[in-house]
């Protein structure tokens, strides 16, 4: 009898221990509030929004541990649309889809050689540069995202089939890549790859990534039968035969507040959406800061400078789009916040020569102005847990 309950002892020590080296964690954020547009294809809006600040979205990911220094890790993530309760991104113009779209993988990390996952994930430019981006500080602000989200700065959509490598730190300095397989047998169709790379020395920050994307698809039916397709809107006017983005940036954080410098560069071949061959170059230069005016209340701010070179059928044309955004948050709780955000577009020498090209685009996210114009205006309240 006192061996069994010293053997009973023993094994139920060794299952709290197990228990104890393994977790799931359930998160997200919850993202509700009004906007309004004053043009949206030539008339104003108001509307009741999920998302319109940063994403709504809730996850489950876990760990356990290996021994070694080795975990084996997973998250699952879903987008969804906090008014109807629907699986889409909860945007005016979101494409719906299935669960977990937004992330969905499994893999191993080890504190000496990096992290190695396998599934739909984001690709470097969304690990590496939005973070520097207005559109990737402050829990996130879709609104800044650049024109059309042309660089994907806003983290707008993610890759499916993926493996991906994330090195360790080395004394400030990290690495990593991602590849996106087509799972066909034309194996440069449909394919997605990017690197990045990043250093961080106390108050600096620098970043730098590349990303290219062969003939991938977009929305739901890309999530499980286009390869390496991309859910969300990828860029404006739907999806291209290759799509390269590269682009460096820099943060530096001063007291209770950061300025931070973005260059991006888009290059798109054979965009689908339209009925002739577009082809359209972008370049971004964006300019932000915060500033933390008391512990609860913040200031943000952007100014985005886009210049495009774009030709279609033999016509070509060279638009360009001057965003400003400007934004209040105040925290109520460490997890609960409301906030106010203003963005005023104005775009210059579009839908000339020929080429069709929507004249507005905040964010990537608002439907289009008839003008050349654009002001949207969104307060809401942001729970994370």
């Amino acid at each position: 009898m006192k061996k069994t309950l010293i053997l009973a002892g023993v094994l139920g020590t060794f299952a709290m221990s197990a228990h104890a080296q393994s977790s799931v964690t359930l998160y997200g954020s919850l993202d509700a509030g009004l906007a309004y547009v004053n043009n949206a294809g030539g008339h104003s809006l108001w509307a009741q929004g999920s998302g319109l600040l940063s994403n709504t979205y809730f996850g489950l990911k876990g760990a356990e541990d290996l021994g070694g220094g080795t975990k084996a890790i997973f998250k699952l993530e879903s987008g969804f649309n906090l008014n109807n309760g629907s699986f889409s991104p909860g945007y005016f113009t979101g494409n719906s889809s299935g669960m977990f779209t937004r992330q969905a993988f499994v893999g191993l990390q080890n504190n000496q050689f990096g992290t190695l996952t396998l599934g739909r994930q984001f690709d470097s430019v969304a690990d590496y540069l939005t973070p520097l981006a207005l559109a990737g500080q402050a829990g996130g602000i879709n609104v800044a995202a650049h024109p059309f989200n042309n660089d994907n700065i806003g983290a707008q959509f993610a890759t499916s089939n993926a493996i991906k490598y994330e090195s360790v730190n080395y004394a400030g300095f990290h690495f990593g890549g991602q590849y996106g397989f087509s799972n066909s047998t034309q194996f440069a169709s449909g394919r997605q790859w990017s690197v990045g790379a990043g250093y961080e020395n106390g108050p600096f920050k620098v970043a730098a990534a590349y990303d290219q994307m062969n003939n991938v698809g977009t929305g739901a039916n890309a999530t499980a039968n286009s390869g390496a397709g991309l859910e969300g809107q990828s860029f404006a006017f739907g999806s291209a035969d290759v799509q390269r983005t590269v682009g460096v940036g820099a943060n530096y954080a001063y007291g209770p507040g950061t300025v931070g410098l973005l260059w991006t560069h888009s290059r798109l071949q054979g965009i689908s959406a339209l009925t002739g061959n577009l082809n359209a170059r972008f370049d971004n230069i964006e300019l932000n800061g915060t500033y933390a005016l008391t512990p609860a209340l913040a200031l943000v701010g952007e100014y985005t400078y886009t210049w495009s070179r774009m030709t279609e059928d033999g016509n070509s044309t060279s638009p360009k789009w001057h965003s400003v955004t400007v934004g209040a948050d105040y925290g109520l709780s460490k997890r609960t916040d409301v906030y106010l955000a203003g963005v005023y577009q104005h775009s210059s020498s579009v839908d000339s020569n020929g080429v069709s090209i929507p004249s507005t685009s905040i964010g990537g996210i608002l439907p289009s102005s008839s003008t050349q114009n654009q002001v949207a205006v969104t307060t809401g309240i942001r729970h994370r847990f």
